[in-house]
């Protein structure tokens, strides 16, 4: 379990101090060697967590002592990245729009082809607007694999929209390996189907 407190005493020469924790009680003493080598000397006043064990003459002593802005930095850090507009999101729809009119100029793509990307990258963002306010609202939710046959079935750029804009399912490893499975596949399913081994198959 962890605890937070403030250090209210360090003697930097002796390499220890004393913790008031926010819980009250008696001030918990601190060495050097609970800080992470990574963090520096302690100053006075500082805001840590720390864990709570026993020493061999049981009394109570900090260990794995972390600076609370550090720990919090990491963890807002580990939350809000997924979210973010990474690599793979940021250059995705951009990247498509190339691999798309390369393919419209080299062969043929039938004019119905972006409509029916639009239609569904539309219909994709409604699904996780509607799935997000069901989540908040504690109502019946949008199944993960109805997410996934949408964006298969070219609503993926609108669901990258609405990932960013509504932080909805970023953060979720399975899903989002899941989700850019089905963006690969629609990619690929894309060129094939336009390509003139296609054209020669169908006629």
């Amino acid at each position: 379990m962890r605890f937070t407190g403030t250090l209210k005493s360090w003697t930097d020469d002796r390499g220890f101090g004393f913790i008031e924790a926010d819980q009250g009680g008696q001030q918990v003493f601190v060495h050097i060697k609970a800080f992470p080598a990574r963090a520096g000397r302690p100053q006075l006043n500082q805001r840590v967590s720390f864990e709570i064990e026993l020493n061999r003459e049981g009394k109570k002593r900090a260990r794995n002592v972390e600076l609370v802005r550090a720990a919090q930095t990491r963890a807002t850090r580990r939350r809000d990245n997924p979210a973010q507009w990474g690599t793979a999101s940021l250059f995705a729809i951009p990247a498509f729009i190339v691999v798309y009119l390369a393919v419209a100029i080299v062969w043929r793509v039938p004019g119905w082809c972006a409509g029916l990307y639009l239609a569904a990258s539309l219909l994709c963002f409604a699904a996780y607007a509607a799935d997000k306010s069901a989540a908040k609202a504690g109502r019946w939710r949008v199944a993960e694999s109805t997410l996934l046959f949408l964006g298969l079935a070219g609503g993926w750029p609108g669901a990258i929209v609405a990932q960013q804009l509504l932080r909805h399912k970023s953060n979720k490893a399975s899903f989002r390996s899941a989700f850019w499975g089905t963006v690969v596949l629609n990619v690929m399913a894309f060129v094939a189907l336009n390509s003139p081994f296609a054209a020669a198959f169908r006629g």
